[in-house]
Protein backbone atom coordinates (compact mmCIF):
# COMPACT_ATOMS: atom_id res chain seq x y z
CA UNK A 1 0.00 0.00 0.00
CA UNK A 2 1.99 3.16 -1.02
CA UNK A 3 1.75 6.19 1.39
CA UNK A 4 0.25 8.30 -1.76
CA UNK A 5 -2.91 6.21 -2.14
CA UNK A 6 -3.94 6.57 1.41
CA UNK A 7 -6.01 8.86 3.13
CA UNK A 8 -9.19 9.04 4.87
CA UNK A 9 -11.70 8.07 2.56
CA UNK A 10 -9.50 6.02 0.38
CA UNK A 11 -11.52 2.62 -0.29
CA UNK A 12 -9.51 -0.64 -0.85
CA UNK A 13 -9.60 -2.93 -3.30
CA UNK A 14 -12.74 -5.44 -2.53
CA UNK A 15 -11.68 -8.68 -2.08
CA UNK A 16 -14.59 -11.21 -3.82
CA UNK A 17 -14.94 -15.23 -2.72
CA UNK A 18 -15.87 -17.67 -4.46
CA UNK A 19 -19.41 -19.18 -2.34
CA UNK A 20 -18.81 -20.90 1.09
CA UNK A 21 -18.74 -24.62 0.14
CA UNK A 22 -19.22 -27.59 2.61
CA UNK A 23 -15.88 -29.04 1.45
CA UNK A 24 -14.79 -25.21 2.70
CA UNK A 25 -16.17 -25.94 6.38
CA UNK A 26 -14.91 -29.11 6.38
CA UNK A 27 -11.86 -28.32 5.78
CA UNK A 28 -11.36 -24.79 7.85
CA UNK A 29 -13.02 -27.04 10.62
CA UNK A 30 -9.33 -29.11 10.12
CA UNK A 31 -7.14 -26.53 9.58
CA UNK A 32 -8.13 -24.53 12.70
CA UNK A 33 -9.10 -27.17 14.88
CA UNK A 34 -12.76 -26.38 15.38
CA UNK A 35 -14.94 -29.14 14.44
CA UNK A 36 -18.01 -27.91 16.06
CA UNK A 37 -20.55 -30.15 14.34
CA UNK A 38 -23.28 -26.94 13.98
CA UNK A 39 -20.59 -25.78 10.92
CA UNK A 40 -20.56 -29.37 9.40
CA UNK A 41 -23.18 -31.55 10.61
CA UNK A 42 -26.46 -31.09 8.71
CA UNK A 43 -28.57 -32.75 11.18
CA UNK A 44 -26.80 -31.23 13.85
CA UNK A 45 -27.26 -27.79 12.52
CA UNK A 46 -31.28 -28.47 11.90
CA UNK A 47 -31.77 -29.55 15.96
CA UNK A 48 -30.14 -26.55 16.74
CA UNK A 49 -32.90 -24.48 15.04
CA UNK A 50 -30.83 -23.45 11.69
CA UNK A 51 -31.80 -24.00 8.11
CA UNK A 52 -28.32 -25.53 7.48
CA UNK A 53 -24.35 -25.34 8.46
CA UNK A 54 -22.80 -21.90 8.39
CA UNK A 55 -19.48 -20.98 8.10
CA UNK A 56 -16.99 -20.35 11.45
CA UNK A 57 -17.00 -16.90 12.74
CA UNK A 58 -12.97 -17.28 12.67
CA UNK A 59 -13.28 -18.07 8.50
CA UNK A 60 -14.75 -14.97 7.86
CA UNK A 61 -12.34 -13.14 10.05
CA UNK A 62 -9.26 -15.16 8.45
CA UNK A 63 -10.72 -13.85 4.90
CA UNK A 64 -10.54 -9.77 6.00
CA UNK A 65 -7.16 -10.86 7.38
CA UNK A 66 -6.34 -11.81 3.59
CA UNK A 67 -7.45 -8.75 2.65
CA UNK A 68 -4.63 -6.72 4.77
CA UNK A 69 -2.38 -9.02 4.07
CA UNK A 70 -3.16 -8.79 0.16
CA UNK A 71 -1.91 -4.64 0.86
CA UNK A 72 0.19 -4.93 3.43
CA UNK A 73 3.63 -7.09 4.58
CA UNK A 74 2.16 -9.43 7.28
CA UNK A 75 5.16 -6.86 9.56
CA UNK A 76 2.97 -3.38 8.42
CA UNK A 77 -0.03 -4.58 10.87
CA UNK A 78 0.13 -3.05 14.05
CA UNK A 79 -3.55 -3.86 14.71
CA UNK A 80 -6.24 -6.09 14.13
CA UNK A 81 -9.97 -6.45 15.86
CA UNK A 82 -13.13 -8.16 14.48
CA UNK A 83 -16.71 -8.11 15.81
CA UNK A 84 -19.36 -10.91 14.51
CA UNK A 85 -22.36 -9.66 13.11
CA UNK A 86 -24.34 -12.06 11.55
CA UNK A 87 -24.19 -15.68 10.23
CA UNK A 88 -22.70 -16.47 7.44
CA UNK A 89 -24.73 -18.95 5.54
CA UNK A 90 -23.16 -21.98 3.67
CA UNK A 91 -23.06 -20.85 0.20
CA UNK A 92 -22.50 -17.70 0.49
CA UNK A 93 -21.05 -15.73 -1.60
CA UNK A 94 -18.44 -12.96 0.78
CA UNK A 95 -16.76 -9.84 -0.58
CA UNK A 96 -14.10 -8.26 2.05
CA UNK A 97 -13.83 -4.08 2.22
CA UNK A 98 -12.00 -2.27 3.63
CA UNK A 99 -11.77 2.30 3.90
CA UNK A 100 -9.18 3.88 4.98
CA UNK A 101 -10.35 5.87 8.25
CA UNK A 102 -7.94 8.24 9.54
CA UNK A 103 -3.94 8.59 8.99
CA UNK A 104 -1.43 9.49 11.46
CA UNK A 105 2.06 9.88 12.41
CA UNK A 106 3.27 7.41 15.91
CA UNK A 107 6.58 6.94 16.91
CA UNK A 108 7.52 8.30 13.29
CA UNK A 109 5.77 6.12 11.78
CA UNK A 110 2.63 6.41 9.40
CA UNK A 111 0.02 4.66 10.29
CA UNK A 112 -3.37 4.12 8.96
CA UNK A 113 -6.68 2.65 10.78
CA UNK A 114 -8.37 0.98 8.33
CA UNK A 115 -12.51 0.17 8.92
CA UNK A 116 -12.94 -3.36 7.53
CA UNK A 117 -16.23 -5.29 7.12
CA UNK A 118 -16.91 -8.75 5.33
CA UNK A 119 -20.12 -8.31 3.64
CA UNK A 120 -23.13 -10.69 1.60
CA UNK A 121 -24.17 -10.52 -1.70
CA UNK A 122 -27.51 -9.52 -0.10
CA UNK A 123 -25.68 -6.73 1.86
CA UNK A 124 -25.65 -8.06 5.14
CA UNK A 125 -22.32 -7.42 7.15
CA UNK A 126 -21.30 -10.38 9.08
CA UNK A 127 -18.19 -9.06 10.53
CA UNK A 128 -16.84 -5.21 10.96
CA UNK A 129 -13.37 -5.20 11.57
CA UNK A 130 -10.30 -2.35 12.46
CA UNK A 131 -6.97 -2.66 11.58
CA UNK A 132 -3.68 -0.40 12.07
CA UNK A 133 -1.24 -0.76 9.51
CA UNK A 134 2.09 1.03 9.25
CA UNK A 135 2.23 2.71 5.61
CA UNK A 136 5.63 3.07 3.43
CA UNK A 137 6.61 6.73 3.53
Amino acid sequence: MSAAAVEPGTQLPDLPLPPISRATLALFAGASGDHNPIHIDLDFARAAGQDDVFAHGMLSMAYLGRLLTDLVPVGAIRSYTVRFAAITPVHAEVTCRGTVASVETVDGERRARLQLEARLADGTVTVRGEAVVAVQQ
